[in-house]
């Protein structure tokens, strides 16, 4: 036998070993007595968002079973393990997935991995921003948008109701003197007007950068904001909007029910007091429902309201909440096969305009979707909250592509200057370095 034969049946057999990774080929009777071959081909998706394998688990049937032919595994992240570490590990070992679920800052790191979808129907049903950190300067699209979140200050309705005497209307909110207001009135009551969470990942990584989101309504302008301040080029202790922020910051912490140490809180504390209705108001985001639903005492009746950062109620921010999507899918071009790539595509078209694939997004995983033809309404209040800001074009960019490291570093800073620790200047020239430090 020749060496080109020969490495030709070696290559076969370990094909035929490993037809369970990929397009396997079976063969069947039929009814004239000859063996037939039937393709089959098996898709996987990495999922690296626990709380919902078993609802994509779900979906996957139902894919599979309005697709014969097709089979969808869904596999799920180890705990503790990055989707990043995940992903790379499995294209290392030649095992990449079919589809790879993401955060957002890791997704161009695929960029000579991922298929482009620029051309895909959804693309033109993605609201407005979805797409602006998987796009490349060559117009290729890198990923599916799968799931947006926001945050903001959640309130209890039911406390602001009985503070308001009747009706509580959020968009009576619109400045920071409105909301200065309120916690009075809800002191007034009884009860404390708000906890500020100390958390290094909810000052640095939600409350902060929504004083970089509010430098423009334009998402290229933001991001040449960040780049003037890794050259430099800002004076933050001279900038409005930054300092319109930390004054609203100032306003929370004044008024924290821990004040008197502020660094004791944690975050298992704010859904029972929020819940419980110790207190009125909470700055967190929609991912904390279903611990807020374990305290409930007002049927759901909870919502956001936007951090306001001046007194001009036509400042851009004062009516608008951070939304944005947080998990991106990405499609494998390296180690797929063509047959493999065309049916994860059909599986992200179904999960936006297949009636199940949308009622498994929207209401068995509870998705904020990010298409704008789904018009399923979400189930939990805080999610129903979000998609009434989306719907009314009401939304600050979600900032999730800063620095791996800012949560930790300039959390550190934050969490000083709520103790006490420094004054606003330390803090802003704080800040100043962090950002000279990522050149």
């Amino acid at each position: 036998m020749s060496k080109l034969k020969m490495v030709s049946a070696a290559v076969l057999s370990l094909s035929l070993l490993l037809s369970g990774c990929g397009n396997s080929t079976k063969e069947s009777q039929s009814s004239d007595g000859k063996k037939t071959a039937s393709s089959e081909v098996k898709i996987t998706l990495l999922n690296s968002k626990g709380e919902i394998q078993a609802q994509l688990e779900e979906a996957a049937k139902e894919f599979s079973k309005e697709n014969p032919g097709t089979t969808l595994e869904v596999i799920p992240a180890a705990a503790g393990q990055s989707p990043f570490e995940k992903v790379t590990s499995m294209y290392a070992s030649g095992n990449a997935p079919t589809i790879a679920m993401l955060d957002p800052g890791d997704v161009k790191k695929f960029a000579d991995k991922a298929l482009d979808l620029s051309k895909e129907k959804w693309v033109n049903d993605a609201v407005e921003r979805s797409l602006d950190v998987v796009k490349t300067e060559g117009g290729k699209v890198l990923g599916f948008p799968f799931a947006v979140e926001g945050y903001g200050l959640i309130y209890n309705k039911a406390v602001l109701d009985k503070a308001v005497g009747g009706n509580f209307d959020p968009s009576s909110i619109k400045t920071r003197s409105d909301l200065a207001e309120l916690m009075k009135k809800i002191q007034k009551t009884g009860v404390a007007s708000n906890l500020q969470s100390p958390m290094d990942w909810s000052l640095a990584g939600h409350f902060l950068p929504i004083g970089y989101s509010v430098q423009s309504n334009k998402s290229e302008e933001v991001e040449a904001f960040l780049t003037n301040l890794k050259e430099g080029k800002e004076d933050l202790t001279k900038n409005e909007k930054l300092n319109g922020l930390l004054d609203t910051f100032d306003l929370l912490k004044e008024n924290n029910i821990n004040k008197k140490d502020p660094m004791s809180g944690t975050y298992e504390q704010g859904p029972e007091l929020l819940g419980k209705g110790k207190v009125g108001i909470w700055f967190m985001g929609n991912w904390a429902w279903p611990q807020i639903k374990g305290f409930d005492t007002t049927n759901g009746n909870y919502g956001f309201l936007p951090v306001p950062i001046s007194d001009n109620p036509d400042d851009y921010g004062n009516s608008q909440i951070p939304v944005g999507v947080t998990k991106y899918l990405i499609v494998d071009k390296e180690q797929n096969s063509p047959e493999q790539q065309a049916s994860a595509k059909k599986f992200l078209e179904w999960l936006v305009y297949n009636e199940k694939g949308q009622d498994v997004l929207v209401n068995k995983a509870n998705i904020i979707p990010a298409f704008k033809n789904i018009t399923l309404e979400p189930q939990d209040p805080l999610a129903k909250s979000i998609k009434a800001y989306m719907n009314n074009n009401k939304t600050l960019q979600f900032m999730v592509t800063l620095p791996p490291d800012h949560w930790s570093q300039v959390g550190a800073f934050m969490q000083q200057y709520l103790d006490n620790k420094i004054d606003r200047k330390q803090l802003l020239k704080q800040i100043e370095g962090y950002w000279k430090s990522q050149q």
